[in-house]
This record gives C-alpha cells, structure tokens and sequence, in this order.
C-alpha cells in the first residue's frame, strides 16, 4: 500500500468526486442515444448516460488505484483528461467526443483542471522503488 502522497490524495478526491458525479449525472440524464438527451447537471455541465458511465468508470477506478496505483492513476487519467479537454476545445462548446459524449465549455475547463492537477499530483509523487526478487 503507498504511502501520503499527492496522487493518493488526488485518486482519493477525484475519484470519489468522479463517482458522485456520475450518480449523480443520471438523475439529470440517463439517455444513451448518440449523444442522447442532453441535460445540464448542476445547472451548467452537460450530462447524457455515456457521460456519466465514463465518470462513474473513472472515478471508481481512482478509488481501487488509491492505495496501490495511485501515482499511474494520477498521471493516466491527468493525460487523458488533458487531451479531452483539449478536444472540447478544439470541438467547440455544445458539441459531443467521439459523436456521444457532449460537452461544453464548462465541462472543458473541468476536464482541464483534472487534467493539469492529475499531471501535477503524479510528478510530485516519486515513483515507487523497483521490486527486487526475494531469495528462495
């Protein structure tokens, strides 16, 4: 199990943030046609099923990487966050990534702060020492 450290701590947030979140999420909207029905959760994220299964898979994810993965969950999931949100940039407010996950401005500067904190979180964490083989 690691040790305190800023990715575990960011696993930790952003995966329990992520799952909500996703619960949350389908009480806005639980269509799954492409994009489906689009709804603004909380009052300003754009929200259908898929969306919410890719924040329920992420966030879940971050909360069994936590205590074993937590530095590669971190910088994984920093990457990737990063790279959607400058896909909805690039896509443009009101649009949907790969034609079934919408998204809008709100979403992208979300994704991007995700993002950057995840890419942040992992590289102030050192990377664990490598196993060494015990003796038989």
């Amino acid at each position: 199990m690691e040790a305190s450290s800023p990715a575990k701590l960011y696993a930790t947030l952003v995966g329990a943030v992520l799952t909500i979140a996703g619960i949350v999420g389908f009480f806005y909207s639980a269509s799954f046609d492409s994009p489906g029905n689009v709804d603004d959760a909380f009052g300003i994220l754009a929200v259908n099923g898929w969306h919410n299964v890719v924040h329920l898979a992420t966030g879940l994810l971050g909360l069994a990487a936590a205590g074993y993965a937590a530095r590669q969950y971190a910088l994984g999931l920093g990457l990737v966050y990063l790279v959607v949100a400058i896909w909805g940039f690039v896509i443009g407010s009101g649009d949907s990534i790969l034609s079934i996950v919408p998204v809008n401005t709100e979403d992208n500067i979300l994704h991007l702060i995700l993002g950057l904190t995840g890419l942040a979180a992992g590289a102030a964490t050192p990377a664990g020492a490598p196993a060494t083989p015990t003796a038989p």
